[in-house]
């Protein structure tokens, strides 16, 4: 019995291989001619051989005599060979036919097992390295383990192994490095003696070689790419799309679509109306398909962009005439537009301040009203798109020229009420040195000028009258006694006080205020410069100590009296 059974499993897996040749090499002969990497293309075909191992687990209760029954256990059968064929619908998932076949000849119980069983198969292909799980359904034909006849019974199989791609027979070889399956076997031997049931649980390991058969490749996806031209236009011009198709599958008519703001067309190229776009960045979305387009690689998309452009804004520059003006005074202002597509343009002014009016290309700028200094002044042009640009131009308006400064006449002392003592700067003087010193300190820029004036008599050369005579100039000493009351009493500093004399008939002083810039040469003619080298301020003593002095120092009667202050 288990030479039949051996012969027989033995024909069923030639038939099945018979079975699967034309499949296989028909999947050959459609492979391409390149090879991608078997991660991207994994093999249509696998088939498998090698060497098999099975641990079955189980006993038959085997019936005897008197109603009795003695259980027989299966033993490990290292002795066995397996032959599978998988078919893949896809990259992942497959179709799979196994047999195998398990004997132990040495034993005189002589049990084995010849399994067949189809099913699904998984993998998960890599590069280098293809994971995989099975689940099959089929039948074994068993021995039993105490002579049992050669029986057929269900078997399941559920498993997965690990097989690692090799670069032999350019690449279609692989090493399955492992199989491990678990399967499930029931058995009936029947009620007769020798006979009994079993219900079987094994471990089959397994390992060899696996020779890859085609490739799972999809066809070549149809292509698409489109263009559009011009690619910047203004609002109003024509676009044209234009498609080109590539890598057409079968023979059937491409069919296009398109879709986009203002596209139309049902052929290779399309039109689009520009003219109510506003200003910026479209794209138009072409769509072909080959027959129903179901399937992924049957269809292709593509797109085209282009822009639409603004009107390009106006330019504009502008000048005046004349660029330096005064109060109240006009100018003429120029402005000259310039449109790149030729659009009407209008024109208006403004000014940082004054007026201007004039609505063409020139305008007259008034500067009545407005501060002297800088003015800017702005021109717009702007076109019938409401697109602006503006150019600046300026002048200057001049400030009116400062009045020359002069010098001004304070007041004047007069040196008359003193006889004796007729340079002296008396009490009655002190009304209008305040006044001076007051002026002074109120414009610290400016200086005084002091002037003394003398008779024509005081002006005479006296006489000589012994050693005791010497000539005084009475206007320089009123002057120089003058700045020293200033100097001493008032606290101005001597460097703003000039003293010089003039021409007038007179014993006084007169006092200018001479403010920065004024010329007092210019305002007072007519004066000298007194030398305060030579002419010293006389100290101002009571009128006591000064008789005390002239008791005592008697001076010649022609000589003019000496001044004290």
């Amino acid at each position: 019995m288990y030479s039949r059974a051996k012969k027989t499993v033995g024909r069923v897996l030639a038939l099945a291989l018979l079975g699967m040749a034309p499949y296989a090499l028909s999947g050959q002969a459609s492979s391409k001619t390149t090879t991608p990497s078997y991660g991207d293309a994994p093999s249509r075909w696998d088939i498998f051989a090698g060497y098999s191992y099975l641990g079955p687990h189980g006993t038959v209760d085997v019936p005897g005599p008197n109603s009795t029954s003695t259980p027989y256990a299966y033993e490990a059968i290292d002795m066995g060979g397996i032959l599978s064929g998988a078919y893949y619908f896809n990259k992942y998932v497959g179709a799979q036919f196994e047999g195998s076949v398990h004997e132990w000849g040495v034993n005189s119980n002589n049990d084995g097992f010849g399994i067949l069983s189809t099913g699904l198969i998984f993998r998960f292909p890599s590069d280098e390295v293809t994971p995989f799980v099975h689940g099959l359904v089929g039948a074994a034909l068993v021995n039993g383990p105490y002579h049992q006849p050669n029986t057929w019974g269900p078997n399941l199989t559920v498993g997965g192994g690990l097989d690692y791609q090799t670069p032999l027979l350019h690449g279609r070889l692989a090493i399955r490095l492992f199989q491990v399956d678990y399967l499930y076997t029931h058995v009936n031997f029947g009620p007769q003696i020798g006979g009994g049931r079993a219900n079987i649980d094994s471990v089959r390991a397994s390992a060899g070689l696996v020779f890859h058969v085609g490739s799972v490749l999809p066809p070549s996806p149809i292509t698409l790419s489109c263009a559009a031209s011009p690619g910047e236009v203004f609002p109003g011009d024509p676009v044209t799309v234009t498609a080109t198709v590539g890598s057409v599958y079968g023979k059937l008519t491409p069919v296009y679509t398109w879709s986009g703001q203002g596209v139309t067309g049902s052929e290779t190229t399309a039109q689009v109306a520009t003219g109510s776009l506003s200003p910026g960045s479209y794209t138009v979305n072409g769509t072909v398909k080959e027959g129903k387009g179901d399937k992924p690689w049957e269809t292709a998309n593509c797109t085209a962009t282009f822009t639409v452009k603004a009107f390009e804004p106006p330019t504009v520059s502008c000048s005046v005439t004349p660029t330096t003006i005064k109060p109240g005074d006009t100018a003429t202002v120029t402005a000259t537009g310039l449109s790149p597509q030729n659009r009407p343009l209008t024109y208006a002014y403004t000014a940082s301040a004054g007026t201007i009016t004039g609505s063409g290309t020139t305008a007259t700028y008034s500067s009545t009203g407005a501060p002297t200094g800088p003015i800017t002044i702005t021109g717009t042009v702007t076109d019938d798109k409401g697109q602006t640009a503006t150019c600046q131009t300026g002048l200057t308006i001049e400030a009116p020229a400062a009045p020359t400064p002069h010098v001004q006449t304070l007041c004047s002392i007069s040196f008359t009420t003193d006889k004796r003592r007729p340079t002296r700067v008396d009490n009655e003087a002190k009304a209008c040195l305040d006044q001076v010193a007051l002026s002074l300190q109120n414009q610290s820029d400016a200086k005084a000028v002091i002037v003394g004036e003398a008779t024509g008599r005081e002006k005479e050369t006296p006489k000589h009258h012994g050693r005791h005579y010497h000539a005084i100039d009475f206007a320089a000493q009123r002057a120089v006694n003058t700045k020293a009351y200033l100097v001493e009493e008032k606290g101005i500093d001597a460097s703003r006080i000039s003293v010089a004399t003039g021409t007038t008939e007179g014993q006084t002083v007169e006092n200018y205020l001479v403010p920065a810039g004024a010329d007092f040469a210019a305002d007072v003619p007519g004066t000298t410069p007194v030398d305060e080298s030579v002419v010293h301020a006389q100290k101002r003593v009571p009128l006591g100590m000064r008789h005390h002095a002239v008791h005592h120092h008697k001076k010649p009667a022609a000589a003019a009296p000496a001044a004290s202050n």
